[in-house]
């Protein structure tokens, strides 16, 4: 693994690793679920080291970084200025040059779309050492290519991205029951004009009259309220992996009736403070352990509008009768802004978010049956959290694949890559 400092060394550790004859790879914090950043017999160029904020200019909204820095540190340059990020995913801890290679997505995907339709500039070197500007306005289809490339047309050195304006790092936040599916596509429909952020959990366990039940949060940043946010750093701290006994149908099954119930409980409107809001396990360091040392699946569809409701239903009824369900599950609408990458995972319709813990071939079958529903109803999986789609479920899902597989750099491969194509 090459380790560059900073922005200028990249050529020469981009030479060191073609000297060895090697596939080549970025890497920055290592956040996707999958193997996408991942390189076996490969060569990693190691990002976080290259993360020096570039410039920011507040009349204009635009903020230019290094590829490495974290959103964790944009955000301590931004909130305290009245700015915030224009789409951030579930964690703060991903780089900006992930998150542009993954066209990763947010609360706001229906008001705002995805981060790569915020993105002004990109700097990409490719491995024979050509430096390229990209922006919007390219005709030769690298940009597109490279907003939710997953790193494979080359090395995004830094980039300019469009940000916001808050007067709070508080949100105004409404939590509303839902009984089943039908109230949860009722409740998205009447939010979407009213709240920049919407997302529910649900319970993936109900059953019969209650599938689907959940809990739908909504949200808009505060005008009035403090301007530093809140402490961020993690509260509490999984010690150890959990045994493996732990997680079973029974104890998530009490574990969602007692946090429906809990929600119901306090459901209403009231104020949080910006980072438990966007960032609710980032509270919890390592909290990936509560799976034990087998791990878990991170599995994450998205069907059409046409299609959304009888096959989240189909998904949800499925996941209930294996009785495999998860306690991080999530439910979302996902607007019709179009995302500019050939790759980009959001597409309007709906979306669903699940961990499953890993039993063996149990949990591989159920996902299996999933990905047949999903499917035929024309939807798509996420490569930024995928470890195990078949090559024919990614061609299906990704119509433009052939496109973009011109504009993968030749010496650039990762394990997800070689997985769904080759």
């Amino acid at each position: 693994m090459a380790r560059p400092a900073w922005q200028d060394d990249l050529p020469e550790a981009l030479a060191a690793a073609r000297k060895a004859s090697l596939p080549l790879l970025a890497t920055g914090l290592r956040r996707s679920y999958g193997d996408t950043c991942l390189n076996p017999n490969g060569a990693l160029l190691e990002m976080t080291s290259v993360d020096r904020a570039i410039f920011f200019d507040p009349d204009r909204l635009l903020l230019r970084a290094e590829a490495g820095i974290s959103f964790d540190a944009l955000l301590q340059m931004l909130i305290r200025r009245g700015f915030f990020l224009p789409v951030t995913p579930g964690t703060r801890f991903v780089t900006l040059g992930g998150a542009i290679a993954n066209d990763v997505h947010g609360k706001n995907h229906h008001t705002a779309g995805t981060l790569g339709r915020w993105v002004r500039r990109i700097g990409l070197l490719r491995s024979d050492g050509t430096q390229l500007e990209l922006t919007p306005q390219d005709n030769t289809g690298q940009f597109s290519a490279t907003i939710g490339g997953l790193g494979l047309t080359g090395i995004i050195t830094w980039a300019e991205i469009e940000v916001m304006r808050i007067e709070s790092a508080i949100m105004d936040v409404e939590n509303v029951p839902f009984a089943n599916l039908d109230e949860f596509f009722q409740i998205a429909r009447e939010s979407e004009d009213m709240f920049d952020y919407t997302v529910s959990w649900i319970d993936c366990l109900a059953k019969g009259k209650e599938l689907g039940r959940g809990l739908f949060t909504r949200g808009n940043h505060a005008q009035k309220g403090a301007r530093l946010p809140s402490k961020a750093d993690p509260k509490l701290n999984m010690p150890l992996n959990f045994p493996g006994f732990v997680l079973n149908r029974m104890s998530i099954g009490a574990f969602n009736r007692l946090y429906y119930w809990n929600g119901k409980r306090k459901a209403g409107r009231g104020t949080v403070p910006i980072h438990p809001f966007f960032y609710p396990l980032d509270a919890i360091g390592h909290w990936y352990r509560m799976y034990g040392r087998r791990g878990m699946y991170q599995y994450q569809s998205a069907v059409p509008p046409e299609n959304e409701r009888d096959a989240t239903k189909a998904m949800l009824e499925t996941i209930s009768s294996a009785g495999e369900g998860s306690f991080l599950a999530v439910l979302k609408t996902f607007g019709s802004k179009p995302s500019p990458g050939m790759l980009s995972f959001p597409r309007p319709g709906t979306t669903l978010a699940l961990d499953f813990p890993n039993r063996g071939a149990s949990t591989l079958q159920l996902m299996d049956r999933l990905d047949a529903i999903v499917r035929e109803a024309g939807g798509r999986l996420y490569p930024a959290k995928d470890g195990r789609m078949t090559g024919d479920m990614f061609r299906s899902g990704y119509p433009q694949w052939q496109d973009f597989a011109k504009y993968v750099d030749p010496n650039f491969q990762s394990h997800f890559w070689r997985r769904v194509v080759q």
